[in-house]
């Protein structure tokens, strides 16, 4: 199941535009906040911050979390002596922090290659490989919103993982927009910013 197609700018940004103005998701006020107010928050849930607009991020499955802890272990051997390194969740990224600063996202794997964008918080800027795996609360937001957003600054490579139907789509970044490439649970995954590195997913998602 190795498919490519492309997805067009314009139908994603109609989806997003959708998902973004769709009130089922939990926040916390019906306001816009930056990232300093991000930080003074203490009520002991996980939140991202996108546009300035919050979403609470319920607690994973242990579906989800086995998949986590796989891929996070396979980069980890991938990368390991390398310039890049791989990083799981809990972990902020401020994608606008030298501009607006209100948009921070806790991807479930990431990859940074410049460690120049690294600080004691986290990340400043764009990471170079990023993985969502989907839940029934942040399927919609990972599949649009955040799709939109890291094309937006320039994330040049984004997987969705769907646990359920064990499929990748590998999104990669070309000429500003995203193909994207589908891959099955008997699949090798290459990634596409390591030169000859592949992900074997029948390592990946757990055995019922």
């Amino acid at each position: 199941m190795d498919g490519e197609k492309y997805i067009s700018g314009e139908a994603e940004e109609s989806a997003v535009s959708e998902s973004a103005h769709n009130r089922q998701y939990a926040r916390k006020e019906d306001q816009r906040y930056t990232y300093n107010d991000y930080l003074e928050w203490d009520d002991d849930q996980r939140w991202e911050l996108i546009d300035g607009e919050p979403f609470l991020m319920s607690a994973p499955s242990w579906r989800h979390q086995r998949i986590s802890s796989n891929l996070h272990g396979e980069l980890y051997i991938i990368l390991k002596g390398k310039p890049c390194e791989v990083y799981a969740a809990p972990f902020d990224v401020r994608l606008n922090a030298y501009t607006f600063d209100n948009t921070v996202v806790q991807p479930d794997i990431l990859v940074i290659c410049d460690r120049d964008k690294l600080d004691d918080a986290g990340c400043k800027g764009a990471p170079d490989f990023v993985i969502e795996i989907l839940s029934p609360s942040t399927s919609s937001r990972d599949r649009h919103l955040k799709f939109s957003l890291y094309r937006s600054v320039g994330v040049r490579e984004y997987w969705v993982v769907e646990p359920e139907a064990k499929i990748v789509s590998a999104h990669i970044l070309n000429n500003e927009d995203y193909i994207t490439r589908i891959y099955g649970e008997t699949d090798k995954a290459p990634i596409s910013i390591l030169e000859n590195c592949f992900i074997d997913l029948a390592d990946i998602f757990p055995k019922e």
